[in-house]
């Protein structure tokens, strides 16, 4: 079994948003978009971050990346794009699929929220 919702400290990042929070969505086997709900039918929201490491002294400041988290709950207003968050109870897990004969991996970031830095 695979490891699952690993604690992930983001705490040496700055973690900035590119596209505001939405409804996540999926499309299901009809090709018809849906809303994606956890387990127990709570809807699920996504950010996209631009994450960069915040370099130490002395230290080069490495390239950035951006990523999509998905928010377990409705993260409120305020946080448009160029908003510098931080990420409450973050999680990564690890995943794999196959299609069509071909594989992808990768890791997928979760978060129970965001919380507005600076003023």
């Amino acid at each position: 079994m695979a490891l699952k919702n690993i604690p992930v400290n983001m705490q040496g990042y700055k973690l900035m948003i590119t596209e505001a929070p939405t409804v996540k969505m999926r499309e299901n086997d009809n090709g018809v978009a849906e809303a994606v709900t956890d387990r127990q039918g709570v809807q699920q929201f996504v950010v996209s971050l631009f994450a960069k490491k915040r370099p130490q002294p002395g230290e080069f400041a490495e390239k950035g990346e951006e990523i999509k988290v998905t928010l377990t709950v409705d993260p409120g207003e305020g946080f448009e794009e160029g908003t510098y968050v931080q990420l409450v109870d973050a999680t990564t897990s690890p995943w794999q699929t196959e299609r069509n004969g071909r594989y992808s991996s990768g890791i997928s970031f979760k978060a129970h929220g965001l919380t507005p830095l600076g003023g």
